[in-house]
Order: C-alpha cells, then structure tokens, then sequence
C-alpha cells in the first residue's frame, strides 16, 4: 500500500509513503479535506536522518491500530523540514512556547486554518512512566475534538494571538560593545578540561569558535583564541570525528566529545573546515589544516554528487541501530587486523574489550596519543570492511543553502592550502546550482533528481551570496561578485523588511500563519546574520553606499534583537567586527616562479585581495621579488617583499 507521499521528491517522505497512516503533503488538498470532514490536522515535522523520527515512524507511523486512530479522527500531512524551513521554523516557535522545548520529530494538531492547539516532539506509542503515549494522545484530542471543540479553537486562537503579537525590538546604534559582551560569556561557560562550551550535549557552532578566532586576532585576547582552538582540538581527537572515515557528526552526547549522535550533516562539516582553517591561519598549528583537508576528502568520496553539487547527511542509523556503523568490538578489529596490529590499533585509539560505548569501541584519541598516520594502513583496511558491514542511508537532496555553506568551505579551504581542487569544487558546485536550482536570479530550496522544490527563502538568498562573495575573494573573477549583487538585490526586493531586518519567506512564497523574522543563530547561522555579513562585505569591496546605508540598518537592527545573549549572534558579530576592522586590501604582484596557488595561501583568509601574473602600470616588482601592496583602513603602505 502506498499513501499521497508516494509521488513525492523528499527522501524524508518517501520514507513514508508505505505507513498506513493516509500522508498528505503539506498543501490545500488536506486543509480543504479538514474542513469539508470537520477534522483537526496533525502535522509531523522531521528530516530524514533523524534518529528519533525514525524510532516514532517505526512505533506509532507503522503501527496499524494507531494509523487507525489517524485516519478515522485526523488529516495526517508530513513535512521535511529542510525542505519548508518555513513551516518548520512557525511551528517549532509554537512547539517551544507551549512545551518549554523543542526538536524533531515534531508533532504539532492544527485546525484546517493551520490554527495550532496543541504541540509535542517524540511521544511513545504507549503511555508509560508519567510520559502520555501517542495513542491515548490521539484519542484525547479526537475525544476534545468532538466534545468540547469550542475550547479547543479558542486555545488556537489565543496562541496564534501571543506569538503574533511579540514585537520585535528595534534599535537605531549599531551596539560596538556586543563582540566583547559575548566573549566574556563564552569565557565564562568554557569547559576548560575538555573544550566547548556548557553541559552536555555539546554541539560544535562552528561559527561561535569562528567569532572567537577573529575576535581574538582583532582584540588581541589570546583567551578567546585558547578556547576555539582546544575545542576544536577535542572534536577532532574525540568520537564526535569519523577516524576511520573522517568528517564530523552532528554534536556530542557527552561532556567529553567522545559519543556523538552520529548522524553527519553536510552544513556541520562545511562550517567546520571555516573554523578549522580559521584556527590554522592564526596559529600555524599544521594539525588544524590537517583535519580541514581530511574532512573535504570525507565529503568528496561520500557526500558528492556526479555533476558537483553536494548531498544533505548520512543516517545515525543502521539496520535500526543507532550507530552500528561507526561502532567496533575489539574481537572484531584483532580478527580483521590480525591479532598483533589489531591489538596496537585499539591501544592507540582507545579502544578495549569492555568498550567504551555500550560494550562497543568507537574510536578516539581522547587519551592524548599523538595524532599522526602510523596506522594509515590498517585505517584503510577498515574502512573497506566498515563499507560492506552495514549501509548508511544517504539524504541524497541537494539544498541550495548548504551547497553554498561548503561552497564557502572550499573556497576558503583553497586560500588556506593554494590547493586548486578546492576551488574548482567551489566553482563545480556553483555551476550545478545556476544549472538546476535557479531561473535567473529566482532561487529554488532543494532538488532531487533534477526536480526542484520550493521557491527559495531568505537563507537560500543569504547563503548564496556569502558563496558567490567567498568564490570571488578565491578567484578575483567579477562575475562571481557580480552574481553576489543581483542575488542580494534580489533577497532586498522579496525579504527586506522597511523597519529593519529580513523575513524568512517572501513575496513569491505561500503565506503561513505568522511571518518570522528569524535572527538567533543556532546549529546554522539565521539568514538575518549572515546578510549582514554579506552587506558588510559588498560595501567594502564595491565601495558603494547603497551597500553601507544597508549595512549600517541591519547591523543596528541586528545590534537589538542581540542585546539580550549576544554570544547567540555569533554570525551577526563576524559582520559586525568587520564592520570596525575592514579586512586589509592586498595587491600582489607576482615575480617569475612564483604562483598565484602559492602565494593565495599566505595571505590572510579575511583579506581583500588582488594577484597580477605581471606588473602593471601602478604596481610594479620591487628588487625583481614577489612584491605586496597593503592598504589597512584609511591608509596605504609602501610596497614589500615582505608577506602581510
């Protein structure tokens, strides 16, 4: 048997497009079928590597006798959330209103006007331990639905009305003292014995330690820099790094790094070699650049598409297990490795017979071993078994937001290295996305397949134009910033917001129930933030004033709604110390036998720079060296041999 979900795109609902339960799509065909049977909707909300999506889909979504209960009282729509960040985002605001909390799967029950009255995540089938089973969830509210459905809309009603009517702050000074207000609270939450920040669990925002490395370079507060770069030293000796097939999953259980939850994200991983590369930049410390260059190898053997674009994650799980795949016995390893290598393999990566993860082994060097390729060998050969052990599910959509994130990443990963792969990688991937994934400078969300989804949101727009800006300070080609300005002019135009800010879908969108404005950076920058930065940096490199007078507005908007917890703006402060500080512009003039590969990666990452194969008129060599050009706020340099 196979639901409405059957003729859908999304890998997350055609995972379940088999339940019993009778799917809709998120559209006007169920709402109207609410209304015509007088049925309230229940809304599941999820994404397709989801580990506790997969456990409800597993009890409730196959269970027949619940599917029952669905079909009879409720019209069921499922939507992946990485499709509709829009639906997602209206929603999860009511989830965490009304239950203190959210996350995913979330459960949301609606009225046909979209209306909701009730919220939840993950609920168990049955009723156990003081937690409400899904089951009897299901037949309270058909049972409310029926009796008292007058109370029951006047909740909906009454909730629409309180996240409605939050008013959003809004400020006209631009606030210079939030970078240092965040630092010091990032100080003082800094878990100095195993890096991060807080209790468990520990998720990597890569774009906090990214703040933290540019503030430290600007304010000269070696402190800050300590802290982003022992953090990003514990993920990669910890669990939370694939050692044996690299890449990063999506946070740490523990205090420690060393159990993650073991999905991979391709937006984790993008933002992680930023920082990385960041780190290595500032401090030279080889091992940084290392784990950036191990982690793009991980993302062009698993996580490429043929024609250059890039895939969205891989699965926690395995055969229903969370985690089989990454986890190892220490039998297990003596038999593949033999008994003598085998026993040196689980020394050095911390790995024993009682285990170290729920009697398996997941491989680390947490206990201080240095981290070097003695057992290169021995890695390889299991990583060829590890391939035929088990599968992992592949999220093989392609997300025009996080295409663009590791645009970023390679673009920044070839100034970094001088290696070229990198930025062809940048350029590839940018291609597929003119190709498939936009008309013009219309921006679509996702395809799969070469069918697209959705118009694009305000992330789409935001993102792409930081990838069109970082392919462009790489390459020095203009039409890469040519690109970045229409895309911008274009997210101006559908998202701009005249009393500041940026809403989350636009004028070419399907209208919701509320319009965000989504500014807090999370596990991924808020699109608000980053078209600050994006502002930011067309009006230094351009040097007009439509970007600045723009800058300036969504920097004091921004400056407002960040007042309260700065150090969850992290983004938002990236464009702001920009802002103060512009990035030195450099003009290098290369001598004979020097290259641009060379000398791109001994120049600052943040830079504005400028390499001529030749002398010109203004810039010629001096004493027949590579000679470099270096202009720093309001005032030029005399040329050098020396690198800036």
């Amino acid at each position: 048997m196979k639901n409405r979900l059957k003729d859908q795109n999304s890998p997350y609902l055609l995972q379940h497009a088999s339940n019993p339960v009778d799917w809709y799509p998120w559209g006007e065909e169920a709402f109207e079928k609410a209304r015509r049977e007088n049925k309230p909707v229940f809304l599941s909300i999820g994404y397709s590597t989801c580990h506790w999506c997969h456990v409800m889909a597993h009890e409730s979504f196959e269970n027949q006798k619940i599917a029952e209960i669905l079909n009879e009282n409720f019209v069921s729509v499922k939507v992946d959330r990485e499709e509709r960040p829009d639906i997602d985002s209206v929603y999860m605001e009511v989830c965490q209103a009304l239950t203190g909390s959210g996350g995913w799967p979330m459960s949301i029950f609606l009225t046909a006007e979209q209306k909701p009255f009730y919220a939840g995540t993950y609920f168990p089938p049955s009723s156990r331990y003081g937690v409400m089973g899904f089951r009897d969830l299901l037949i309270g509210i058909a049972d409310a639905w029926k009796h008292k459905k007058a109370e029951l809309l006047r909740s909906a009603d009454y909730i629409l009305e309180q996240i409605t009517v939050r008013e959003q702050e809004s400020d006209k000074a631009i606030d210079r003292n939030l970078p240092g207000r965040a630092a010091k609270i990032f100080s003082e939450s800094f878990d100095k014995g195993y890096g991060g920040f807080g209790q468990a669990p520990k998720f990597p925002t890569p774009h906090n330690l990214i703040f933290l490395t540019l503030y430290s370079s600007l304010n000269e507060d070696e402190a800050a820099f300590v802290q982003a770069k022992r953090t990003l030293e514990k993920m990669r000796r910890g669990g939370i790094f694939d050692h044996i097939g690299y890449g990063f999953s999506r946070y740490s259980t523990d205090r420690y790094f060393l159990v993650p939850h073991f999905e991979k994200m391709l937006y984790d991983n993008a933002l992680l070699i930023i920082a990385y590369c960041a780190a290595y930049k500032k401090s030279g410390d080889s091992q940084l650049l290392d784990t950036a260059e191990k982690t793009a190898e991980y993302i062009f053997r698993e996580m490429t598409d043929p024609d250059g674009a890039f895939y969205s994650a891989q699965d926690a799980d395995s055969e229903g297990e969370e985690g089989k795949f990454y986890v190892w016995s220490y039998e297990e390893v003596c038999r593949i490795l033999g008994n003598e290598k085998g026993a040196q393999f689980c020394e050095y990566f911390g790995m024993t017979k009682e285990g170290n993860f729920e009697g398996k082994n997941i491989p680390n060097l947490l206990d201080g071993n240095e981290i070097s390729e003695k057992f290169e060998a021995e890695r390889k050969v299991l990583f060829e078994y590890r391939k035929e052990r088990t599968k992992l599910h592949l999220d093989d959509k392609i997300l025009t937001s996080w295409n663009a994130l590791m645009i970023c990443a390679m673009a920044v990963l070839y100034r970094a290295t001088g290696c070229g792969k990198y930025l062809s990688a940048a350029k590839k991937a940018d291609e597929f996305i003119r190709k498939n994934l936009s008309d013009g400078e219309q921006l679509y969300v996702s395809c799969r397949e070469k069918r697209r989804s959705v118009k694009g949101f305000l992330d789409e727009y935001a993102y792409y134009t930081a990838a069109c800006l970082c392919l462009y300070g790489a390459s020095q080609e203009r039409g890469y910033l040519e690109q970045a300005e229409k895309i911008c002019r274009q997210a101006e135009q559908q998202f701009g917001d005249k009393d500041g800010g940026y809403f989350l879908y636009g004028k070419q969108n399907s209208s919701l129930i509320t319009r965000p404005k989504e500014t807090y950076d999370g596990a991924l920058p808020s699109g608000n933030s980053v078209m600050a930065f994006c502002l930011v940096r067309l009006s230094q490199i351009t040097e007009k004033e439509e970007y600045r007078l723009a800058a300036e507005k969504q920097l004091a908007f921004l400056s407002a709604q960040a007042a309260a917890y700065p150090a969850g703006y992290c983004m938002f402060l990236i464009a702001e110390l920009l802002y103060f500080y512009p990035p030195q512009r450099i003009t290098a003039v290369l001598a004979e036998g020097d290259s641009e590969e060379k000398i791109i990666s001994r120049l600052p990452l943040e830079a504005d720079i400028q390499i001529l194969r030749a002398p010109a008129e203004e810039y010629g060599l001096l004493n027949d060296k590579t000679t470099y050009y270096v202009c720093k706020g309001n005032r030029c340099l005399p040329p050098s041999n020396e690198e800036p």
